[in-house]
């Protein structure tokens, strides 16, 4: 990867050896395996048991998980929020669980649209919850410094499961939950 970068840098213009990129092709590797280490991590890894049973059957809801992830077009950075919501049906899953499972498909290429689903499947899938709803919320770099170049846009993903597609009350609960916080 750090030749990659060097090939990069070269093919820019730039001179590899100046003071300030003498190290940056060893760096930028090193923050690229950062930012896509979601690839060497497993739902079963980053749940880590984290299941408990419970009675609850209302509305369980993490708003605001901040998430970076990569376009899988540009590779560059977009970067905005994530609410999620489920029905527990007999467990719960850990709170921070919830956040982890965001992170992990986040950290890897990615369009916004896959995104969402995948967290929403995932947790349908490790819960069994009667239903789950997710939305994100982001900016997407791709779109603000190349391209159209529109500082203010930001797109608006969900993927509604179960109980949260078929039931009108449930999807608008969980809109209303997000919408006024």
């Amino acid at each position: 990867m750090e030749k990659a970068f060097t090939t990069i840098i070269e093919a820019v213009g730039e001179d590899k050896n100046r003071d300030g990129l003498q190290d940056t092709p060893k760096r930028a590797a090193k923050a690229m395996k950062f930012l896509t280490k979601g690839y060497k991590q497993t739902v079963e890894e980053v749940v880590n048991g984290a299941m408990f049973e419970s009675d609850c059957n209302e509305m369980v809801l993490v708003a605001d998980i901040e998430l970076y992830s990569m376009c899988e077009h540009h590779l560059l950075p977009f970067i905005g929020k994530c609410h999620v919501a489920y029905i527990p049906k007999g467990k719960v899953v850990g709170l921070s669980k919830i956040a982890r499972i965001v992170d992990m498909f986040a950290r890897r290429f990615q369009i916004q649209e896959n995104l969402t689903n995948q967290i929403a499947s995932t947790m349908m899938e490790i819960t069994g919850a009667e239903g789950v709803g997710v939305i994100i919320e982001a900016k997407h770099m791709c779109m603000m410094m190349r391209g159209v170049e529109k500082q203010n846009s930001v797109m608006r993903t969900s993927s509604m499961q179960g109980t949260f597609r078929s039931d009108e009350k449930t999807r608008m609960e969980f809109l209303s939950l997000v919408n006024g916080r």
